[in-house]
């Protein structure tokens, strides 16, 4: 749980503006859009092959 405090006389809207900024930082935005929905293991595994392929074919591509 975030938890900024409050000067005495501080506009809220910079409040808000600082817990929106802690919010970003701490990664939970980016956590609670992958929590939203499931992706079988299988299809993470697929989609991991598939990007190992595409940059071992961009390296391969680089030596020739």
């Amino acid at each position: 749980m975030l938890i900024i405090p409050i000067k005495e006389g501080e506009n809220i809207d910079r409040a808000l503006k600082r817990f929106k900024r802690k919010f970003d930082k701490t990664g939970m935005k980016r956590q609670l859009q992958v929590r939203k929905q499931f992706t079988k293991p299988s299809v993470e595994r697929r989609a991991q092959i598939q990007k190992a392929q595409y940059i071992q074919g961009l390296r391969d591509a680089e030596d020739i």
